[in-house]
């Protein structure tokens, strides 16, 4: 199979090791992947950010073969027992490639509004290793035991932890093609750095090869450790700039609010026109089935916002509306004593108080949120740096930028309000 890839250009995946790539696309769980855009909402702030998982899944899998490529380059230095073989690399493969296949609609956001719902992760594995699935028969015709080992390395667990952690770690496969993907498509340059020289600094820690222990990756300290960093430093600037962006975090909040709302009526007994059918069974407590899990995409929770607008609840069909209008919320930025807890809390009542005078219900018209990411922390195998003399050492050792960085906490604090409310509040708050 040849594709052509906006990101990577001409993706090829023709070895027979690879053909296990092309048999799963065909997939109905991996084709749904088409109707759920990677980035969510983004596409409030950026209108280029309508790419899909089914393309990030096909980007994952092609740096996953061309990371199989650089570490056959160099696994020589290995015993034979902790090399690539062809059965680890189609095992690679199918686990970048599926790595996102169990995600919820809308990004992150469906499985944090709708309670008892399982993290994308679970359903992931569930995909996996169901025997009803188009992807568990594409596994099991393969290997009657592939489908528990691909589902082990999306944990990010294999008995050679240098591809555990291609799958799932501070150097992954998806962190490789999402920023570089997300980039491209919001046309937001932060999130570029050169995967290529990146890979080709790759090594093999010393103290690990040839000593029977478990070998761990490890970046020539004297070609890739600006490389290393730049991939880091993109996914800071990416989520300063895009990820955690005041539209798309209000956007974000709206709908999440919609589906709490809804499952909330749907527990009291009230119908509500297209609700989907996982959304009623998680509402009343019951277990989601995968099939129904599976009917979820962007397009079925945009049809059910748009027949609540016309539904019984005045307060959901007004959110609903305001969606579908691009009729935002509008953030207020926390800074200071204002973004600590007291000063949170304060600055919340005080928007609540305000909804309260204008009639609007303040748990759907103001709300308090807080993002953060930790863009590099101290991990149970972090990667190493290695010179042609000495000890392999951590990154954060050798990197000035890094050791500044590292365990440090980035977050933004904001108000989210109602438009009509905005300026009244900033009053309130002396702004």
């Amino acid at each position: 199979m040849i594709l052509r890839d906006a990101v990577h250009g001409l993706v090829a995946f023709e070895a027979d090791e690879e053909l296990v790539v092309p048999k799963l696309m065909d997939t109905p769980e991996v084709q749904r992947l088409r109707r759920i855009r990677q980035l969510g909402v983004a596409s409030v702030a950026f209108p280029g950010a309508e790419h899909t998982r089914f393309a990030h899944a096909i980007g994952a899998a092609f740096v996953m073969k061309r990371l199989l490529a650089r570490l056959r380059q160099i696994h020589g230095e290995l015993p034979f027992w902790q090399q690539v073989t062809s059965e680890r690399a189609q095992d690679a493969l199918a686990a970048a490639f599926l790595h996102d296949v169990g995600h919820g609609p809308l990004s992150h956001l469906f499985e944090d509004a709708i309670p008892g719902t399982s993290h994308h992760e679970a359903w992931t594995e569930k995909i996996i290793l169901d025997p009803s699935t188009g992807v568990h028969r594409v596994l099991v015709d393969i290997d009657p035991h592939m489908p528990e080992r691909v589902a082990a390395l999306v944990r990010g667990e294999h008995p050679l932890p240098y591809l555990a952690r291609a799958v799932s770690g501070t150097l992954d496969v998806d962190r490789c093609d999402y920023l570089l993907r997300d980039a491209h498509s919001t046309g937001v340059r932060y999130g570029v750095f050169d995967l290529e020289w990146l890979f080709r600094s790759l090594r093999f820690a010393p103290s690990d090869a040839g000593k029977g222990g478990a070998p761990r990756l490890a970046i020539d300290g004297a070609k890739g450790l600006p490389a290393i960093e730049a991939f880091i430093l993109a996914r800071l600037f990416m989520f300063q700039q895009v990820y955690l962006h005041k539209a798309t975090r209000a956007a974000e909040w709206m709908i999440r609010t919609v589906l709490g709302r809804a499952s909330a009526l749907i527990a009291e007994g009230t119908s509500l026109p297209g609700a989907p059918r996982a959304i009623e069974l998680s509402a009343q407590g019951a277990a989601i089935p995968l099939a129904d899990y599976l009917e979820l995409d962007d397009a079925v929770i945009g049809v059910a916002m748009h027949a609540w607008e016309s539904g019984p609840d005045a307060g959901l069909a007004d959110l609903c509306r305001r969606v579908r209008a691009r009729e935002l919320f509008k953030t207020y930025e926390l800074f200071g004593e204002q973004a600590l807890p007291d000063g949170r809390d304060h600055a919340l009542g005080v928007a609540r108080d305000v909804a309260k005078q204008h009639g609007l219900d303040p748990d759907l018209y103001v709300a308090l949120d807080v993002a953060a990411d930790t863009p590099f922390g101290a991990e149970a195998e972090p990667l190493m740096v290695v010179y042609a003399k000495g000890p392999a050492r951590p990154l954060s050792d050798v990197s000035f930028l890094l050791a500044r960085l590292a365990g440090q906490v980035m977050s933004r604090v904001r108000l989210i309000v109602a438009p009509e409310l905005r300026d009244e509040i900033t009053k309130a708050l002396g702004s």
